[in-house]
């Protein structure tokens, strides 16, 4: 089936699930999630600026909350994105409408709540804004394809990543503003997660084959979409060092939950293409479950250095 053959088809899951998510999503309002008291004015106004020994964030989280908000920042190409990979007509342009004013309410509430309590560098965060957005994102599964079946494919997974990027996020802050405020977020996200998961199982009863291809194609190149980002790589790596979210999560609260939905590797629908396609991913998955283990193994080493290394210096 074409992309729009199969829009057509399933618009009347996409306006089920609208409609699903309209009576559950809750209202909320980003200044309630933000100390405000605790501003001050910075030296334009009179004031002192940031410096790094007013943040209260160890770096691992401060890495995490700037990479969080830089991918919220990058919102325009997600919504060029997906109004490209879906339509805007009926029920495809007010999900995609409603999305992106859900989405806009993330990027705003953890910018206020960084700024006000001095969390980060707001120079350096603007900067980097600045490079994101200028620069934007372009074909985050990594295919080369944004058809609607690797879109929805692709937003089930990241979404899901999203929700666990920040709930973690607001944990490793410990601070119980920060921590109710991601909680708030990550709820948002689930159930951008849930509308994109059941568009998905249904292309999967649709056109079997065709979505366990898109499907796989998205997790074997699976990216993050503030890939681009500066530092991206660095803070990455000290997100995963401290557990907010590395390949572990990844596999065990990402991937496997969302294919254990969809009985990937319960169904009988597929044909012998689907069959081949099918092992495939069975073969990816045991090998990320290896990569898994090599990182934890990696991972514990470097720890145990760190902890020798505080060790020796307080002695």
């Amino acid at each position: 089936m074409t992309a729009s053959a199969v829009l057509a088809e399933l618009e009347p899951v996409a306006e089920a699930n609208l409609n699903r998510h309209l009576s559950v999503a809750k209202e909320w309002h980003p200044h309630d999630y933000v100390p405000w008291d605790e501003g001050r004015n910075f030296a334009a106004l009179g004031g002192i600026d940031w410096e790094p020994g007013q943040s209260r964030l160890s770096p691992a989280a401060r890495a995490a909350m700037i990479t969080n908000l830089l991918t919220e920042d990058n919102l325009p190409s997600y919504h060029r994105l997906i109004s490209d990979s879906f339509t805007r007509e009926r029920a495809w342009g007010t999900w995609v409408d409603r999305w992106t004013a859900e989405e806009n309410r993330h990027g705003i509430a953890i910018r206020d709540y960084l700024v006000v309590t001095r969390a980060v560098d707001p120079v350096a965060l603007e900067h980097a804004r600045m490079i994101c957005v200028g620069t934007g994102v372009d074909d985050p599964t990594g295919t080369g394809d944004h058809a609607v079946l690797q879109g929805v494919a692709y937003v089930t997974f990241q979404e899901l990543a999203t929700r666990v990027s920040h709930r973690n996020t607001g944990k490793a802050c410990h601070d119980p503003v920060a921590d109710r405020l991601l909680a708030r977020i990550a709820t948002d996200e689930n159930l951008h997660m849930v509308f994109y998961r059941n568009i998905c199982g249904a292309a999967l009863d649709l056109v079997p084959d065709d979505a366990l291809a898109a499907i796989t194609a998205v997790i074997e190149n699976f990216r993050m979409p503030g890939a681009g980002m500066p530092d991206f790589r660095r803070n990455s790596v000290l997100i995963a060092k401290h557990g907010i979210y590395d390949l572990r999560q990844h596999l065990d609260e990402v991937i496997l939950p969302v294919l254990r939905k969809w009985n990937i590797f319960e169904r009988a629908d597929f044909t012998a293409r689907g069959e081949q396609v099918r092992d495939s991913l069975a073969t990816y998955l045991d090998k990320l479950g290896k990569d898994v283990v090599r990182f934890e193994e990696q991972r514990d080493r470097a720890l145990a250095r760190d902890a020798a290394r505080r060790a020796a210096a307080t002695t």
